[in-house]
């Protein structure tokens, strides 16, 4: 559509019968984001309050379906990076997040592990090499006020501040570590959420490991802490729930982002951003179709 159109239209969005709105919105939404700068510029120059409300409706619209198009492609990708899918889900609450200013943060961090890393640590090592350079060297560091805290949640707070919650320094911990060619995905713990190093030699039939996938445990909540099978287990015990298999295998990147939209959902609601909540599980949709929300 031509310039001049769209200016033609946006003379419209005054009309107060709904109706001539709905036709006009339509066809401004139809463009897609290529016309927010458009609507930007009649929201200054308009001082009516019933069109300024129309165009912060409309840019709402537009930036929460290009959010939404850019994790489901997310989704359907290859390689599901899981500060690519963490960067998804800040753009539903900031939709004018420059992704560019995260990278630069998180390259600076990596190359920092990269340089102490060597193809004769074990696997052990490796881990103590991201332990100090994400807690000693830059900082990172627990929200241990709230861990609903919406600050510690966006990937790109948690990068400016260093400090996270549990899902938020995982998936910054993970993220950066599967980079790097190390095998450190998620685990859905109940109430929390720690970190598995997988084990990627076979199993001796003499083993006596617990689970064959995974080597050890890293709570990144607090400055990487190594944690066996039978801490795990006993955390359980205190929790007096039933235990599950996924409570002590890797989950997915995709399972990770998941449990992270559903800690924001729970978050949302313990402030009553009820609106925010319901968006949230639009994008718990996207992750899990088909799936009711987890407890």
């Amino acid at each position: 559509m031509e310039t001049s159109q769209l200016k033609a239209l946006l003379t419209l969005l005054d009309d107060p019968d709904r109706e001539v709105f709905r036709h006009v919105a339509e066809r401004l939404l139809g463009q897609g984001k290529e016309v927010i700068p458009l609507l930007e510029e009649a929201w200054e120059t308009n001082l009516n309050p019933l069109v300024q409300d129309r165009i912060e409706e409309l840019v709402s619209i537009i930036q929460t379906e290009t959010t939404k198009q850019g994790l489901t492609s997310w989704t359907n990708s290859l390689d599901l990076d899981l500060l690519e899918g963490a960067y998804w889900i800040s753009r539903f609450q900031y939709s004018e997040l420059d992704k560019s200013h995260i990278s630069d943060i998180i390259e600076k961090i990596k190359k920092d592990v990269w340089l102490e890393l060597n193809k004769n640590l074990t696997a052990l090592e490796k881990v103590k090499v991201i332990n100090y350079i994400m807690y000693e060297v830059h900082g990172f560091a627990n929200h241990s006020s709230n861990i609903f805290s919406l600050q510690s949640s966006f990937i790109h707070q948690v990068v400016e501040t260093k400090r996270g919650n549990p899902y938020s320094l995982a998936i910054i911990y993970a993220g950066i570590a599967q980079q790097l060619g190390l095998p450190i995905y998620g685990v859905n713990l109940p109430r929390n959420f720690v970190l598995a190093y997988k084990d990627t030699q076979p199993l001796e039939p003499s083993s006596t490991k617990k689970t064959n996938n995974v080597l050890f445990y890293i709570n990144p909540y607090s400055k990487g802490t190594v944690l066996s099978y039978n801490e795990i287990d006993h955390y359980l015990d205190q929790l007096n729930i039933e235990k599950k298999t996924e409570y002590f295998e890797p989950c997915t990147n995709l399972q990770t982002i998941a449990k992270f939209v559903e800690h924001l959902i729970t978050s949302y609601k313990k402030i009553k951003y009820v609106d925010k909540a319901m968006g949230m599980e639009q994008l718990l949709n996207i992750l899990r179709p088909n799936n009711e929300l987890e407890g």
